[in-house]
C-alpha cells in the first residue's frame, strides 16, 4: 500500500533486466505492514486517511498524492489514488505467501499493486483476493482454502518479525545477499550498483566457502 514500493519494484526490475547474471538472481518478496492496526474504510479517501494519520491538511495530502502519481508515471505506472480503498493488508500478505509456495510470488505482488494503485480494488475483500490469486496463476482451491482459514498468518508475522530484527522501519527496503540494503525507491542505477557488488561477493563466497565462514 506504500506508493513508493510499486515504484521501487519497477526500478529494481529495470536494473535486474539489464543485469548480465539476472538468471542467477532469485527474488523473494517479504511481508511488512506499516499500519497493522488499520481498519478497512471504503468511505474514506486516501487524502482523508493521510490527513488524519499524518496530521496534514487535505491540500497537503492531495499534493503529496499528485507528486507520487507523477513519479509513478515516470516508471510507466498509472496511479489512480482518488479511487484507492484504504484497507488492512494482512490477508493480501497471506495471499503473497501462498503465491511464494507456488513460485508465483512476484505475480501475486504485481497483481495486488495494480489492484490497489490503478484499479481501486479493495485488497481486504475475499472475493477480490480470490480473483487476483487465480488470475496470478494460483489454484482456485488453494486460494479458497487460504481465505477460509488462517493459513500463512504465521509466515506473515515471521517476515514482519525478521524485518524488525534487521532494523526495517519503512518501505521499500531491499536486502541483497543478506548483506546489502537499499532503502527507498532508489534510481535503477543504484539498484544496478548494489546488484553488481552483492553478486560479485556471492560468487567469491561460492567459489571459496572459507571466505564466507
Amino acid at each position: 500500500m506504500c506508493p513508493f514500493c510499486y515504484i521501487g519494484k519497477r526500478r529494481f526490475e529495470k536494473a535486474l533486466a539489464a543485469f548480465p547474471a539476472r538468471d542467477q538472481v532469485q527474488v523473494e518478496w517479504k511481508s511488512f505492514q506499516l499500519a497493522p492496526g488499520l481498519k478497512t474504510e471504503k468511505g474514506q479517501s486516501l487524502d482523508q486517511y493521510l490527513s488524519s494519520s499524518k496530521g496534514w491538511s487535505l491540500e497537503q495530502a492531495r499534493q503529496a498524492n499528485e507528486q507520487v502519481t507523477a513519479m509513478a508515471a515516470g516508471e510507466g505506472l498509472s496511479y489512480h489514488l482518488d479511487k484507492a480503498i484504504v484497507a488492512n493488508s494482512f490477508d493480501a500478505h497471506r495471499l503473497i505467501q501462498l503465491g511464494k509456495a507456488y513460485n508465483r510470488g512476484s505475480e501475486v505482488e504485481e497483481a495486488l499493486f495494480q489492484a490497489y494503485f490503478t484499479e481501486g480494488k479493495d485488497i481486504a475483500d475475499a472475493n477480490t483476493l480470490r480473483q487476483l490469486g487465480v488470475a496470478a496463476g494460483l489454484p482456485e482451491t488453494a486460494v479458497a482454502d487460504l481465505l477460509q482459514s488462517n493459513a500463512y498468518a504465521e509466515a506473515v508475522e515471521n517476515d514482519i518479525y525478521e524485518s524488525r530484527q534487521i532494523g526495517v522501519k519503512g518501505v521499500p527496503f531491499f536486502v541483497l545477499n543478506d548483506k546489502y540494503a537499499v532503502t527507498g525507491a532508489q534510481a535503477a542505477e543504484t539498484f544496478a550498483g548494489a546488484l553488481d557488488r552483492a553478486f560479485s561477493e556471492w560468487e567469491k563466497e561460492k567459489d571459496n566457502p572459507a571466505v564466507a565462514g
